[in-house]
């Protein structure tokens, strides 16, 4: 987990606010003609203390984080449990998913960026831009065209010849927007097995006159006994995972 929270900020962080041939130097003391003494915060320090704020939505917006809790979430809603799964569940569950989909990423970025910078081999320049084509990479595989032209359209930036020209800025957002298409085609073809025993039920119900019975509470057993019997939790996983790698 060091090695992944030090990869993210080697992505996330700018390019000022390290340097590979000077330390940080986190507080400035000045002495006065009295005797009084100044204190004073480095303006890299507060660069580097903002940009760790900045790791939870790069976790969530530059990985498969995304698609996974999203999917997650409305199969919760499909299978009509309430709070069962918890929500800790879903997100610790799809953060480790996470790391696993994109274990080639970071490894990748460790061994040519994290690495050569703490050996000191390369400038801190040099590894952030190296980390970031991982990234772009992953990214670019996952984001549909039709996105990256949308938000090319708004931004009104020259027209784009070749991924590799995609600015890193427009590459994010239309990852996000594709993520989110994504993950919501593939919650609807979750949701029709479950809908189609809710009808079933709702039907039965209303022809037998037992109207004022729920047909929530008739139908979940059944939900559960289908989602056990297909071995629901499998195929979640390995569709979730497989659909980064096709």
């Amino acid at each position: 987990m060091k090695t992944i929270f030090a990869i993210f900020l080697l992505v996330v962080l700018p390019a000022g606010a390290v340097s590979a041939d000077q330390g940080l130097t986190a507080l400035t003391v000045t002495g006065g003609e009295n005797g009084e003494q100044t204190y004073s915060l480095s303006i890299q320090i507060l660069l580097l203390m903002t940009v760790l704020t900045l790791l939870p939505a790069a976790l969530m917006m530059m990985t498969s984080f995304t698609r996974i809790i999203i999917v997650l979430a409305i199969l919760r809603q499909a299978l009509g449990t309430a709070q069962t799964p918890t929500t800790q569940t879903l997100i610790g569950l799809a953060l480790f998913l996470t790391i696993f989909i994109m274990m080639p990423v970071f490894s990748d970025v460790y061994s040519n960026a994290l690495e050569p910078y703490m050996d000191e081999k390369i400038s801190a320049e040099e590894a952030m831009q190296t980390a970031v084509t991982p990234f772009r990479t992953f990214m670019l595989s996952q984001t549909r065209e039709s996105d990256i032209t949308m938000f090319s359209e708004i931004s009104g930036g020259e027209e784009i010849a070749s991924p590799e020209d995609v600015p890193f800025s427009l590459l994010v957002p239309a990852f996000v927007t594709s993520e989110l298409k994504t993950a919501f085609q593939i919650g609807f073809l979750i949701f029709i097995p479950f809908l189609i025993i809710d009808l079933v039920v709702a039907s039965v119900l209303m022809s037998m006159g037992m109207m004022m019975l729920s047909p929530l509470i008739i139908s979940l057993p059944f939900k559960i006994m289908l989602f056990v019997l297909v071995d629901g939790w499998s195929l979640i996983m390995g569709t979730l995972a497989s659909s980064f790698y096709a």
